[in-house]
């Protein structure tokens, strides 16, 4: 099954609810309750089987997010846009309000000199697994079992680095809500270390250099 770009899925899906991030479809719906919440993802459960294709759900109080790819080829596809059309048709019909910046995905960045040395004592202590991902990509990543716990991915040094940390976040979010947060974060006392690879990602450091990445779908296909 062919995989879809970033901006085409963008564009075919309702903007009310849906974002990509990294390389995911993701919606929040401001159930109110947690007995509203439970009704949209009975029903949900219905339209998923019917399709034959089962996105991941949580359900809290007082909300649920919805998070949809085609695992089996590797990213979005057409099967994802169909699901989350219907996911919105249902929402429509239960009159439950989306929360479009709510969406993202938080990842811990682990800078390495040797790389496979390093991840196996991470996949080991954190009882994680090794991501799918494309034979040419320079960068592994290891992710929860139970889809609970943020991924963790290990970026290649070229030499030591003892002036900075090597371990970073990176938190993916809405393309549209990207600047407010990184806006956000410089008022709480943050600093921008960099913006030149913007929008794809902002370098930011908090007041004693620790950094955190902002992180969106653009600049990257």
């Amino acid at each position: 099954m062919t995989t879809m770009r970033d901006a085409e899925v963008t564009e075919l899906v309702d903007g009310r609810h849906w974002r990509v991030v990294l390389g995911r479809l993701e919606a929040v719906f401001r159930t109110g309750s947690f007995a509203r919440g439970a009704e949209l993802v009975r029903r949900l459960a219905a339209v998923a089987d019917d399709l034959d294709h089962h996105p991941d759900v949580i359900l809290r109080y007082p909300s649920v997010l919805v998070r949809t790819v085609t695992h089996d080829a590797g990213g979005l596809t057409e099967r994802d846009v169909r699901l989350a059309a219907a996911v919105s048709a249902l929402a429509d019909e239960l009159g439950i309000e989306p929360d479009a910046t709510a969406p993202q995905v938080l990842e811990v960045a682990i800078d390495a000199l040797d790389i496979p040395s390093v991840v196996p004592f991470w996949r080991a202590v954190l009882g994680y697994e090794d991501e799918r991902i494309d034979a040419d990509d320079a960068s592994p990543a290891l992710v929860d079992p139970r889809g609970v716990g943020p991924s963790v991915w290990f970026q290649q040094m070229d030499e030591p680095r003892p002036q900075r940390n090597r371990i970073h976040l990176d938190v993916t979010v809405p393309h549209d809500a990207a600047e407010v947060r990184v806006a956000a974060a410089v008022a709480a006392g943050g600093r921008l270390v960099s913006d030149a690879r913007a929008p794809a990602f902002w370098v930011l450091a908090d007041v004693e250099g620790n950094e955190a990445c902002v992180c969106t779908w653009q600049a990257r296909d």
